[in-house]
């Protein structure tokens, strides 16, 4: 019993941790953007932001849960 509960943590951490670097990739994406862009364009700064808040969301989840990233 405590095996397969060790087996979810670890599969769902990993699964944390993947959707962490999609998000990251997508806020730097959205961030390059907004440089990028020579007028002011609300839409595309409301999506960075929501990008953004995604990505801390996420961060925090895994603070949370003490996940180390390993290199």
């Amino acid at each position: 019993m405590f095996n397969r509960k060790l087996k979810l943590r670890n599969e769902y951490d990993q699964k944390l941790i993947d959707l962490m670097a999609r998000a990251r990739k997508n806020w730097l994406q959205q961030k390059s953007l907004v440089e990028m862009s020579f007028e002011y364009d609300e839409e595309l700064h409301f999506q960075r932001k929501i990008a953004e808040m995604k990505y801390f969301f996420l961060f925090r989840e895994a603070k949370a849960r003490n996940i180390r990233i390993k290199k």
